[in-house]
């Protein structure tokens, strides 16, 4: 049976709308401000928020992850909840239509129980890209000028 874990990795402990960062961190295990900045790093280089699945979900492609539908057979009957428990081992990120929550094996983790949400997609391991190479803050700010000299 799933379980809801409390899982809140910001290094200040701040409750904040970080969804996207929270559920990596636990996924991927990988500190919070690394991902903060990895997903910063997608963002400027896609010129788009780091929140956008679109944006997200270039990044864990590009560490060779696979993005897979779930079904639409009962859209209102099948929870994150549901999902854990179909899921009782393995690492997943799990979206819903605004949330994401990491799905760790067979329980979900969040700040707060968003096991009745309702997913529509998640992520899970898959090939690595060949000759791929992890977009990181720190090269692109390096690369970028004007971004470099915001730092300053």
């Amino acid at each position: 049976m799933a379980k809801y874990i409390y899982y809140n990795p910001n290094p200040l402990g701040n409750k904040t709308g970080d969804c996207v960062v929270r559920a990596l961190t636990k996924f991927l295990d990988i500190d919070w401000d690394t991902v903060y900045l990895d997903l910063f790093a997608m963002a400027f280089k896609k010129k788009d928020m780091m929140d956008k699945n679109s944006t997200w979900g270039d990044y864990l492609k590009s560490l060779g992850y696979e993005r897979k539908f779930i079904p639409n057979t009962c859209p209102m009957c099948y929870s994150i909840s549901d999902f854990a428990d179909e899921h009782p081992s393995g690492k997943y990120v799990v979206a819903t239509d605004s949330h994401v929550v990491a799905v760790v094996d067979g329980n979900y983790y969040d700040t707060w129980d968003s096991g009745d949400k309702i997913p529509m997609f998640y992520w899970e391991k898959g090939e690595a890209p060949n000759g791929t190479t992890k977009l990181s803050a720190a090269n692109v700010l390096s690369t970028t000028s004007s971004a470099a000299n915001l730092s300053k």
